[in-house]
């Protein structure tokens, strides 16, 4: 990624809903934002792992953050839509039920997660506090990491483009 693109997305999260909670995901690491699609099952993966995609001839794995982090699972609906994340070479999809918005966040909004033990905190970055609202921003290390490398799913690596 260049600079001048870099610098201009810093600060800038892409933020949604799970179980009615309000995450975000440095603007930086996202893709694009695509509907629902049937995925391919793959055998031998945590259950939060819906499966596969191909992502106009890429192959993306595809998790449930619901799922990963300990909520109740829900059917998909007219809302729920695959994030497509960039987590070093890896491109992944997380489904979430509701994308809300892409918001700034300066430093002085920003604080550590309180109790890092916890389901959700565990894979905390920060939380952002936006006067009327909550941000809970996701360390992509920590969320994706585990996965992508300790369960065999290494899709290609891949090029910008």
């Amino acid at each position: 990624m260049n600079e001048y693109k870099k610098s201009s997305l810093e600060g800038r999260y892409l933020t949604f809903y799970v179980d009615g909670e309000l995450y975000g995901l440095e603007l930086s690491h996202v893709i694009e934002i695509v509907s629902t699609q049937p995925t391919a099952h793959l055998p031998h993966v945590p259950a939060y792992m819906r499966g596969v995609i191909n992502l106009r001839g890429r192959i993306v794995p595809v998790l449930d953050v619901r799922l990963k982090l300990k909520k109740p699972a829900k059917a998909d609906d007219e809302k729920t839509c695959f994030i497509i994340v960039a987590y070093n070479d890896f491109r992944v999809g997380v489904i979430v039920d509701e994308v809300a918005e892409v918001c700034s966040v300066a430093d002085h909004q920003l604080s550590e997660p309180p109790l890092q033990q916890l389901s959700d905190e565990k894979y905390l970055q920060s939380i952002a506090d936006l006067g009327d609202r909550v941000v809970r921003n996701l360390d992509c290390e920590r969320f994706f990491a585990a996965d992508l490398y300790a369960d065999g799913i290494r899709p290609a690596s891949q090029e910008e483009g």
